[in-house]
């Protein structure tokens, strides 16, 4: 993982002859080696290590400080002014080719929503899974439409718009994703539900190189792995059609509890 970030950041580095994407990519890439690296130990917060420390410093340094918005809106923001940088840069490695690699890790590694909504009472599900993933589609329509809707109307100052838009994005995700925590018991419901993101990310995710696969030599059919899994995903299938299969946000909930190592 760590030489893949790096090729990524040496590349973009060359190519845009500018030092911030080395440093950012490597930072990240370092951030992910730790949690593989913690993980492997058995350290039992290892996600959440990596998870804080590029969780954090997207929404702290490159959002609220370099007043970049990360968010679906940005990427929106700078196709429309043509220019391949910050967040295009950030969606096209994260969000729309990286996925091919690591599928949704981003949602389970990287993440500032995820990020606090993890620290919420219900990490396993307590109820079953709504049909409600048509609601993602009308939250990235209606980003679509904002960021059109400002440059069709020629709005000045469009820059300090997206500012402010990633702050209340950001607020409107963490009131809504508690909200339905709390109401549907489940940490995750925001990501199942809500997150215009997941355009992007299910379809790429489906061809992912990195997945979890079930031994059926040693599996049991136990349902534990069922029972702990955040995103509802059917490991014992290792199809690419199994239930949920492009939800996996590669958390391995499901192998730290496996009784016969299976997965």
């Amino acid at each position: 993982m760590l030489a893949i970030f790096e090729s990524v950041a040496i590349a973009l580095w060359l190519t845009m002859d500018n030092l911030f994407y080395l440093f950012n990519f490597s930072y990240i890439g370092a951030a992910v080696a730790l949690g593989v690296f913690l993980y492997g130990v058995k350290y039992k917060h290892a996600r959440r290590v990596t998870q804080l420390l590029v969780g954090l410093y997207m929404l702290v340094y490159l959002g609220l400080i370099s007043g970049e918005n990360m968010q679906i809106e940005g990427f929106w923001y700078y196709l429309f002014t043509g220019v391949f940088e910050a967040a295009t840069i950030h969606y096209a490695v994260a969000k729309i080719l990286g996925p091919l690699v690591f599928g949704r890790g981003f949602c389970g590694y990287a993440c500032w929503t995820a990020m606090v909504l993890d620290f919420l009472p219900y990490k396993i599900p307590k109820k079953p899974r709504k049909k409600l993933g048509w609601i993602r589609y009308i939250t990235f329509a209606a980003s679509l439409i904002f960021v059109a809707a400002l440059f069709l109307a020629h709005v000045g100052g469009i820059e300090r718009i997206m500012f402010w838009a990633f702050i209340v994005g950001n607020a409107a995700y963490y009131a809504v994703g508690i909200a339905l925590a709390f109401a549907l018991h489940d940490n995750r419901a925001f990501c199942k539900y809500i997150c215009p993101i997941a355009v992007f990310l299910k379809p790429m995710s489906y061809f992912s190189i990195l997945r979890v696969k079930c031994d059926k030599n040693k599996c049991v059919s136990c349902g534990k792995c069922k029972s702990v899994c955040p995103m509802d995903v059917d490991m014992t299938d290792n199809s690419r059609k199994r239930k949920n299969g492009t939800d996996c946000i590669l958390c391995f909930e499901c192998a730290k509890n496996c009784p016969k190592n299976a997965l």
